[in-house]
């Protein structure tokens, strides 16, 4: 376990902490930590999974910081990072791997769940919901104490090495009768649940990475809180701290408040023009 970053949630916002991929289509740490506050135990538990090989599911809305804490966390423990988003189209050989044709030969070419599996990497699967279940049933071998990977193809049963391990995350308010995990794959996980962070963290945050002061993330994270109350109003999904960076951003480039609101905190959310117009109101009101 390192000690080199700060303990120290944010929103997931791009870092050149961790680096672009490399051929193997790993990440490897950089020599600064991804911005990361840390709200609760979190740290310290996903630290004590990583040394007990046990997998961790990450639960939370979108935008909260769960891709940002996923590679603070690999720059901290020195681990690289394969990071695969799931959708309805991922099958098991995505995850996997499968032969290829190149030449006049056909070769085999490992997925990213294989060279994690293979180079002890951490691999992030985020948004594990949108998977179709006979997708998702792959990860079950490396969730457990075999810590193996049978690779049918092949005919190889790949020993997980040391240093693996599997992380999985998703949005609880996308979930309904025809999009859940089974029982039988959400408990071999151990759970981080996640949130947006209080008000006095948010505004930290955003003034660090939306790159403006105090005062105006502070403004900007109070417009935020007062419109996720609008949830109860019809609105399908609160802005997120993502959002409130990219409102920021837009300010500190030159963009008028109002506008960057408008444009980064707003439109993102709805199109039905009475919620634009309750919200445009309070934008209005606050900034």
């Amino acid at each position: 376990m390192s000690d080199r970053a700060p303990r120290g949630t944010a929103g997931d916002v791009d870092d050149p902490a961790i680096g672009p991929a490399t051929d193997d289509g790993l990440r490897y740490p950089g020599a600064q930590a991804p911005y990361y506050l840390a709200a609760g135990e979190e740290v310290a538990v996903f630290e004590m999974c990583h040394a007990r090989q046990l997998p961790l599911m990450l639960k939370g809305p979108t935008g909260c910081g769960k891709t940002r804490f996923v590679e603070h966390m690999a720059w901290r423990l020195g681990r690289p990072l394969v990071t695969v988003a799931c959708h309805d189209d991922l099958s098991a050989s995505d995850l996997t791997g499968r032969y290829l044709i190149r030449g006049a030969e056909t070769v085999w070419l490992d997925g990213p769940l294989t060279r994690a599996a293979r180079l002890g990497a951490i691999c992030y699967l985020d948004e594990i919901i949108e998977a179709r279940p006979d997708t998702v049933v792959v990860i079950h071998p490396l969730t457990d104490d075999r810590r193996i990977l049978p690779l049918e193809k092949t005919g190889e049963l790949l020993e997980a090495a040391p240093g693996f391990q599997l992380v999985i995350s998703y949005n609880p308010g996308y979930q309904h009768g025809l999009k859940d995990l089974k029982p039988s794959t959400r408990q071999r996980f151990v759970a981080l649940e996640f949130g947006f962070p209080a008000p006095e963290l948010e505004a930290e945050i955003v003034a660090h990475e939306g790159s403006v002061d105090r005062n105006m993330a502070v403004a900007l994270v109070t417009l935020t809180n007062r419109l996720r109350q609008l949830g109860d109003r019809g609105l399908a999904e609160v802005p997120s701290t993502r959002l409130i960076v990219a409102a920021a951003r837009l300010v500190a480039s030159g963009i008028p408040v109002r506008a960057a609101c408008r444009a980064a905190l707003l439109g993102p959310l709805t199109d039905d023009p009475e919620l634009l117009a309750a919200m445009h109101d309070l934008v209005m009101a606050t900034m």
